[in-house]
């Protein structure tokens, strides 16, 4: 825990980390207070895709953390970033939330439902058999199908929810193509949080709730790989896993703040 606590850096999901549903979850308030009381350089790493960081920095300030827009970085933006960078101004059929759509509208990507050099699926309320016609025919004429992140479900107050990937399978299934997936674990993501924070991964935790994601992304970026219980990851379901997290706690709250 002191190797923890002595960490200049805190790379954190949101889901099942910080909050569940609309519930701030135990002790979130004490650890973010310390995090800004010890000068902490501090990121929330989301793999969803649904919410603007101007969104997120509301939804928080709801269950009263008042967290400033620069410290959320989402897979959207991680996208947005990708695509800017490997085919300037290029044209996507996407199916998404207001996340994902400001995203990529900032980083100057047309958005189109006629011949899209991309397809790109994040988590969508709207998600229906309409939209799944469309982008498996865009796919099947050539555009490159693009997930924003690989989580196949997601917590919400109502138990699990299905999540990006599970909503990109009937497309990969239907068109035999396979997704570039960009959110975690996608290296990708974790050195463009390093960058915002400008700090080594050596000197940096990585708090997530999930081992297929948050824990293998921390391991293989060279973070110090921090499991929380409070989400979709239980101790059994840890035990499953080729590798291991270095802590594991039942929540941020576990992280001593005097």
């Amino acid at each position: 825990m002191d190797l923890l606590r002595a960490k200049k850096g805190f790379i954190c999901d949101m889901d099942g980390v910080i909050y569940q549903g609309n519930q701030l979850l135990p002790g979130v308030k004490k650890f973010v207070d310390w995090l800004y009381r010890e000068n902490k350089d501090f990121l929330f790493l989301t793999n969803n895709s649904g919410k603007t960081p101007k969104e997120l920095h509301q939804k928080l300030a709801h269950m009263g953390l008042d967290v400033d827009e620069s410290h959320f970085y989402t897979s959207a933006l991680a996208t947005a970033k990708f695509l800017g960078h490997q085919h300037p101004g290029c044209s996507a059929f996407v199916v998404g939330e207001s996340g994902l759509f400001n995203a990529l509208q900032d980083a100057g990507i047309k958005i189109t439902d006629v011949n899209p050099d991309y397809v790109i699926i994040g988590e969508a309320l709207n998600y229906n058999y309409d939209l799944i016609c469309k982008a498996m025919h865009h796919v099947l004429n050539g555009a490159k199908l693009i997930g924003t992140n690989t989580d196949l479900t997601g917590p919400s107050e109502n138990g699990i929810l299905p999540a990006c990937r599970a909503l990109v399978a009937p497309i990969e299934l239907t068109t035999g193509k396979k997704a570039y997936y960009i959110g975690k674990p996608n290296p990708l993501m974790m050195r463009t949080g390093l960058q915002i924070l400008g700090i080594h991964s050596a000197e940096t935790a990585m708090i997530g709730d999930r081992m297929d994601t948050d824990i293998i992304a921390g391991i293989e970026s060279g973070l110090d790989p921090i499991l929380v219980l409070s989400g979709v990851t239980t101790r059994r379901e840890m035990e499953k896993y080729p590798y291991h997290p270095r802590l594991v706690l039942n929540g941020v709250g576990d992280i001593p703040t005097h």
